[in-house]
């Protein structure tokens, strides 16, 4: 079918209820570069063309508010506040990470240092949350970071962003489900494996299959797609019994503690301490589900601030305590791998109290999911608008007001991955990943505010982005030899580069755009500091897990050639054709509506003047 038909076909939908999972003939590859064999041959030898547009091409804060929320048919409905959003983001994040890798950590790296270890997480973690926080106040739609990124860098790199954030969200959901299993069957007097399905051939990794966490993930499921509204208010009770456990093993935990076992506080050195960092960030994922509901938030410019950092500082707060109990309760040597704060009461004499623990773990990561849930979906929803994936995704149920395909479909994926893979594989995975998309949102803050096309002198574009390479070129040297080696000769030379490339910046290139309503504080520092802790990180995770990035980064690439590149490249084409139509029936509306209530004897003088015109005759309305 060519594109008129196309339009047609999507223009009768609009405003039609769509319930559930239902689908129609053209919602999965409507474009025009799909409509027959000829014409996707056509597509696909144009591709480098249509890859350059996509590169260079920046979407507009106005086309991400009103152009691709409008793909959706319906609107998301804006139900919450600050406080929604601060109890959001403490359950999108206090979950499997504390539970479960904190004693993982403190035995294998990072000895009671771990504290330090939360301390450089949180830290990076919280530069990110403002970074956030400024997109997510000027651009309040559910895309998150993928529609920052589109705005700032580009199709081709929000793209790249947007695979590995639905990565992101898939291994992070299946982790915390795998561990929702392993601490209910502490609950129950069990190990940690008693009620997973051993598979004799498979890989060690991936042989113990895990039913349970299926199925909590099909309940939750249920939950995210009734209501955002519902889901916040399960989310309170949730939260609030989990903060309420969390408070008990602080307290009960500090009157056993030892500060004998505080004697050897860094045994694997400072090393230890940074690699710790890198896995435990995985404790600080979710709070970008929390952006993702700007488009929900009743007033953007005051609750999503106070919500993101807020639930952040808190967070960070509530960790380091727990880090701090469990290494004063027990020697690190003797914590427990899978269920390190359960087993360290059993070793006070306080057995008991491993129930409470295991009951507030179950409900922290029953919070974690459900917010998860909530914000994987808004972003491909967001994507899905794009057409960058078929626009089937980007659905939103007319009574729910919920999107009911992205919210099915990516918890299915989930659902797979959580079935087979174990938690370790998972952690260093996301960790990459998160840290990535993280490190793409702060440079992409900095082109913000540095950069605006029109606006910026070449002088002082060229200006910047030598800056900027020297942040990231400095950043990046040292995160590979901090791999490579434990000597601190380079450093002399690395750290001093990425000062001057912050400072040519603050100093050289004069700010192109002031937000609006709420802005970061201490840019460019803030932005690019976060950039090179983020980076640094990276140096501390496996090579294996780098191998598996790459394997899934290499997937995602060749989707987009074959499919996302023609599909996105066509609907930004037809957008365009629509605007350029719109714009020039506006300037004819306004020429006749000039001519129509023109003083009579300024129109008849205007008319007197056309050279063979006649003046009697009366202009089009």
């Amino acid at each position: 079918m060519v594109a008129g038909g196309t339009e047609a076909s999507g223009a009768g939908d609009v405003g039609l209820r769509r319930r559930g999972c239902t689908y129609q003939k053209y919602d999965f590859l409507p474009e025009e570069s799909f409509q027959s064999w000829g014409n996707y041959v056509k597509a696909l030898s144009q591709t480098p063309g249509r890859f350059k547009d996509r590169v260079f091409t920046r979407s507009l804060d106005s086309t991400e508010l009103v152009e691709v929320k409008a793909q959706s048919q319906n609107e998301m409905k804006k139900t919450l506040n600050w406080w929604d959003l601060i109890w959001f983001g403490i359950g999108a994040v206090i979950g499997a990470g504390i539970f479960v890798l904190t004693g993982l950590e403190a035995k294998e790296h990072a000895g009671p240092a771990v504290v330090l270890s939360y301390v450089v997480s949180g830290v990076s973690a919280l530069l990110s949350v403002f970074c956030y926080t400024e997109f997510a106040v000027e651009i309040p739609v559910a895309g998150g970071s993928f529609a920052y990124l589109r705005v700032e860098l580009g199709d081709f790199m929000a793209f790249i962003a947007a695979g590995n954030i639905l990565l992101e969200y898939v291994i992070g959901g299946a982790a915390v489900a795998r561990s929702w299993t392993s601490y209910f069957a502490t609950l129950c007097n069990h190990g940690s494996n008693d009620f997973r399905i051993v598979a004799d051939g498979f890989k060690e990794d991936y042989k113990y299959l895990d039913p349970i966490a299926v199925v909590v993930i099909i309940g939750i499921c249920f939950l995210a797609v009734l209501s955002t509204k519902g889901s916040s208010r399960l989310n309170y009770i949730a939260s609030i019994v989990h903060v309420i456990v969390i408070l008990f093993i602080i307290i009960a935990g500090l009157t056993k503690a030892d500060t004998k076992n505080y004697e050897d506080f860094a045994p694997f050195g400072p090393r230890g301490v940074f690699q710790a960092s890198a896995v435990l960030f995985f404790a600080y994922v979710g709070f970008d589900a929390v952006s993702t509901m700007a488009e929900e938030t009743k007033n953007p410019g005051k609750d999503i601030p106070i919500g993101l950092v807020g639930s952040m500082v808190i967070t960070t707060f509530l960790y380091c305590l727990l880090a701090v109990t469990l290494c004063l309760m027990q020697p690190f040597g003797d914590i427990d791998k899978d269920a390190p704060f359960s087993v360290a009461f059993e070793a006070v004499g306080m057995g008991w109290a491993k129930y409470i623990v295991a009951a507030g773990a179950l409900k922290g990561m029953t919070s974690v999911l459900l917010v998860g849930a909530v914000g994987q979906a808004r972003y491909l929803t967001h994507i899905a608008r794009t057409h960058m994936v078929p626009p089937w995704f980007a659905q939103v149920d007319g009574k729910t007001g919920t999107p009911v395909n992205a919210t099915v479909t990516m918890l299915a994926a989930t659902a797979v991955i959580a079935f087979f893979t174990s938690l370790d594989v998972l952690a260093d995975l996301l960790s990459i990943s998160t840290l990535f998309i993280f490190s793409l949102v702060a440079i992409a803050l900095l082109v913000r505010r540095y950069y605006v096309s029109g606006v910026t002198t070449q002088a002082n574009r060229n200006k910047f982005i030598a800056c900027l390479v020297l942040i990231v070129g400095s950043s990046i040297a040292t995160s590979v030899y901090w791999s490579k080696t434990d000597k601190w000769t380079a450093y002399v030379v690395t750290a001093p580069l990425w000062f001057l490339g912050t400072l040519g910046i603050w100093i050289l290139v004069p700010q192109a755009r002031n937000p609006k309503l709420w802005g970061v504080p201490l840019v460019p520092w803030l932005p690019s500091l976060s950039v090179a802790i983020n980076i640094f990180l990276l140096g501390s995770i496996d090579h294996v897990s780098f191998i598996r990035f790459a394997v899934w980064t290499v997937i995602i690439l060749v989707y987009y050639f074959f499919f996302g590149l023609h599909a996105s490249y066509d609907t930004a084409k037809d957008s365009l054709m629509k605007r350029l139509e719109a714009g020039t029936n506006l300037e004819l509306k306004k020429a006749d509506a000039a001519e129509v209530y023109a003083p009579s004897a300024a129109r008849d003088s205007r008319l007197d003047g056309k050279s063979g015109s006649n003046t009697s005759a009366h202009p089009a309305s």
